[in-house]
């Protein structure tokens, strides 16, 4: 075997080793050589099934605007992406969610299991401000009026983002004050209190949550630079006053400003447990909504299949993958339990990737990674056809095994590739509305034949070079049907 074949033998065994090991995992974690209380990788390598698999909810969600105003494409597309970061976020894990215009989105939640507090995160428009309170605060959960949106307000615009340090300190609140300089008359109804709104939740760069100091939760924020300077000489100029953070309106902290803030962070406190911190972060993160939502259906959906069925459903796959081996290794007698090795390799490798990615599965997904065994099964015939022919020519072993992958690999080639070009365009038109249960068949299907490709003509061809290169093809014709 020439060096060539053991560089890749070098690649194929530790990729085979780690293909092994994540497929037996649920939880993946590396520890961190330079810190040990932390960790390189700590991830959840669960397989996800669907909600035809397992269950979880269904929500249909529509623009919360007045039945005569028009709702663009774009801003319906922009807010479902927004919903889905949103949710994805929380640990939702693989939420599906599509648009169906006009203006509605559905949305799909496997194995939900706190649907409150995700159908709360979605419906919040999420609208940061840091709001000017002078010297008299206001108590958190007062809604208040800003100038923000109007022609006096000078404020920052754009989308939040994600990560950082603290400055702000958190102090008792108080109840919301009227401007001293307005007097009402007895029989008028007071006017009511405007706040200046300094800048929005657009001047933020990154965003996380961090244990605080003594107890609870605080959200660590890092401004934009070009934020920075305005926050740094409002802070400056309003020392020991009060900036109240204020989320759709709603007061959720008024913290004193104690000193100028210069390096364009700060902290986020109030009364957070892990999870509020958490939501409100995510709000944050992912900017507010385009359009303000709300649920017009929700419901509890049970699986597809039942248990029972699924189980059998497993049993047949077994049975149908058996077949196959029996069926290689009877005809291709040696070749064909070479291929089988590859064939196995092809099943740990593609189940590796549905874990890592991670692949929702589906039953239409599982159809299209049984058709892909098809297609690994179609790429080694071909293979060895033209190997058996080779060897009937009269060529040794070595040269019928390259020249049977040389004049197989065009047959290969074509067919694989009209393959992933049909589940580009199924993927294409299954994110349409309604069309979605085909992204999963394509996704199955196209990692399947990409994976097939390499062990196939890389795998199969290894190993056949490893196990025969010292044998004569003519000493043991029946080892190789021929």
């Amino acid at each position: 075997m020439n060096r060539r074949q053991y560089n890749w033998l070098f690649l194929i065994i530790p990729l085979i080793a780690l293909a092994i090991w994540v497929d037996a995992s649920k939880q993946i974690t590396i520890p961190n050589p330079f810190n040990s209380q932390s960790s390189l990788i700590n991830r959840n390598v669960d397989i996800q099934l669907g909600l035809d698999l397992r269950g979880g909810l269904q929500v249909l969600l529509e623009a919360d605007l007045p039945a005569s105003a028009t709702v663009s494409t774009d801003d319906l597309n922009v807010t479902r992406q927004i919903l889905e970061s949103r949710a994805n976020a929380l640990g939702v894990s693989e939420v599906v969610m599509q648009v169906a215009p006009p203006r509605r989105i559905v949305a799909e939640f496997p194995g939900l299991l706190d649907p409150a507090q995700v159908i709360a995160s979605l419906q919040q428009t999420g609208l940061l401000e840091f709001v000017d309170m002078g010297t008299t605060p206001v108590a958190p959960g007062t809604i208040i009026e800003t100038d923000y949106g109007t022609s006096t307000s000078s404020t920052t615009t754009g989308t939040p983002s994600e990560t950082t340090s603290p400055t702000v300190t958190d102090t008792p609140a108080a109840t919301a004050t009227t401007n001293p300089a307005i007097t009402p008359s007895p029989t008028a109804t007071p006017a009511p209190t405007i706040y200046h709104t300094v800048m929005t939740g657009a001047a933020l760069s990154s965003v996380n949550v961090q244990a605080g100091q003594l107890s609870g939760f605080v959200i660590a924020f890092t401004l934009k630079s070009d934020s920075s300077t305005l926050f740094a000489d409002y802070t400056g100029s309003h020392v020991n006053q009060y900036l109240a953070i204020v989320l759709d309106k709603r007061v959720i902290s008024t913290p004193t400003i104690s000193n100028q803030i210069t390096g364009g962070q700060g902290i986020i406190q109030g009364s957070f447990t892990q999870d509020s911190a958490n939501t409100l972060a995510i709000q944050l993160r992912y900017g507010s909504l385009p359009i303000p939502v709300k649920v017009v259906e929700s419901l509890s959906v049970g699986p597809t299949l039942g248990a029972e069925s699924v189980r059998r459903s497993l049993i047949a796959g077994i049975i149908g993958l058996l077949v196959v081996v029996v069926f290689m290794g009877v005809y291709y007698r040696l070749p064909g339990l070479i291929a089988d090795v590859a064939l196995v390799s092809f099943t740990l490798i593609c189940l590796m990737l549905y874990k890592l990615i991670p692949v929702v599965l589906t039953l239409s997904g599982i159809a299209g990674f049984i058709l892909s065994i098809g297609m690994a099964v179609d790429a080694n015939i071909l293979i060895f056809e033209r190997l058996k022919e080779e060897l009937r020519a009269g060529r040794t072993l070595r040269q019928a095994i390259d020249l049977g992958w040389k004049r197989a690999w065009p047959s290969i080639r074509d067919s694989n590739s009209s393959t992933l070009i049909t589940c580009i365009i199924l993927f294409w038109f299954g994110s349409t509305f309604g069309a979605s249960v085909v992204k999963g068949f394509a996704l199955t299907l196209a990692l399947g034949v990409l994976i097939s490709l390499f062990t196939a003509i890389i795998v199969s061809r290894t190993f056949l070079h490893v196990v025969l290169d010292t044998i004569k093809s003519t000493e043991h014709p029946r080892w190789f049907g021929i």
